[in-house]
């Protein structure tokens, strides 16, 4: 029997081990009637704890033998004896933000259809960061009023319950869409809200799922996948994140509501500035192609280094040595493998095809600026 199936409170249970077996996947293990939730319909699996005469194992995993009917499998930390009594106990932090999650995402799915007539076809609660995959693409004003319409479906503290029945029944039930399995079928209601076959855990009201908030949508498979966040991890994530715009707008001087204008002022300061050191650079690059033409072994500046060896490619044939004070080299031309070996024996490392670079120890730059590095 799936206990979770009848409260999705309860966190501990008696029950026997009906079977186990181990293999190269693992420990795993049947109950007689079990509290921990197998993973399926996007809704990751419980963890927890089983204790008996062998002592304590965890649980580490949940799964289905057979889809929705079939015998959950426990997967264990270790094995255990079979026809021996256990007391189970889930991880319930763990399951009450899967129930957050899954019952914040019957809800979603409603305004998303209600809004926009978008229709889930996907769901993924594997993280507090979940995803609705949606038919169809969505328009941004769409989307806003889903979210808005969403989180007045949670202030409404509408009850949530489950109920059995028969396939042949169905039809009296105006289901958000239809049900993936035969035979008897679990419904969830959300008030008159939200109605939908599901097996999975849910809270008992629509508050305790709030808030719901969407942060984000992309296209995806010819829809539209949508992420959003809902209870206590929406409310951690806005909390990082006003910590975050808290310090951002102090080390401004400002508010965080008004952070956007000085780091636009600033992004438009970086921008020039960047013009500003391209032009330096490039002036730099002129300034010192004529001594280096000259001279062939040379100490220049480290952010010019790579700059200049390309002016040189375009200039001469001759072989060509560019260091800077940092110990970071540059050498180019038909004798340039030479040099690199001559480095090498001071220490250096580095590569290339056309121009060799690499470092060398800054002790060893003053030996290398010898000309008769190059040949």
């Amino acid at each position: 029997m799936r206990l979770y199936q009848l409260d999705s409170y309860a966190t501990r249970f008696r029950a026997q081990v009906v079977r186990v077996w181990s293999d190269e996947k693992g420990h795993h293990a049947v109950l007689s009637e079990t509290l921990f939730y197998p993973e399926s319909g996007g809704q990751p699996a419980d963890t927890g704890v089983l204790k008996g005469p062998f002592g304590e194992v965890r649980v580490l995993h949940a799964y289905e033998e057979e889809k929705a009917f079939g015998d959950v499998v426990h997967v264990l930390s270790a094995p255990i004896p079979e026809g021996v009594e256990v007391e189970g106990e889930i991880d319930w932090y763990r399951r009450f933000r899967h129930m957050q999650r899954h019952t914040a995402q019957h809800i979603l799915s409603q305004a998303l259809l209600r809004a926009g007539g978008y229709h889930t076809v996907a769901v993924s609660l594997d993280g507090p960061i979940c995803t609705v995959d949606l038919k169809e693409e969505v328009a941004e004003a769409k989307l806003q009023e889903a979210e808005a319409l969403a989180n007045f479906a949670v202030y409404a503290d509408y009850p949530v319950e489950a109920f059995w029945v028969s396939e042949e029944e169905l039809s009296q039930y105006p289901l958000r869409r239809p049900p993936k399995v035969q035979g008897r079928v679990r419904l969830v209601r959300i008030g008159d809200f939200d109605l939908a076959a599901c097996g999975g855990t849910h809270l008992k009201t629509s508050a305790q799922a709030g808030p719901i908030k969407v942060l984000k949508w992309e296209r995806y498979k010819g829809g539209t996948r949508v992420h959003f966040l809902a209870g206590w991890e929406a409310l951690e994530d806005y909390h990082a994140k006003h910590a975050l715009l808290s310090r951002l707008a102090l080390s401004f001087s400002t508010s965080p509501l008004e952070l956007e204008r000085p780091v636009r002022r600033l992004q438009e300061e970086v921008y020039a500035l960047k013009g500003e050191n391209l032009e330096l650079k490039e002036a730099l690059v002129e300034t010192l192609l004529p001594r280096a033409l000259e001279e062939r072994v040379l100490l220049v500046p480290a952010p010019v280094l790579g700059d200049l060896a390309k002016r040189l490619l375009s200039w001469s044939e001759k072989t060509f040595l560019l260091l800077s004070l940092e110990g970071r080299f540059a050498t180019l031309g038909p004798g340039r493998q030479e040099v690199l070996e001559r480095l090498k024996a001071l220490g250096a490392k580095g590569g290339g095809k056309e121009v060799v670079q690499g470092s060398l120890p800054k002790e060893k730059v003053a030996a290398a600026l010898d000309p008769g590095l190059v040949s």
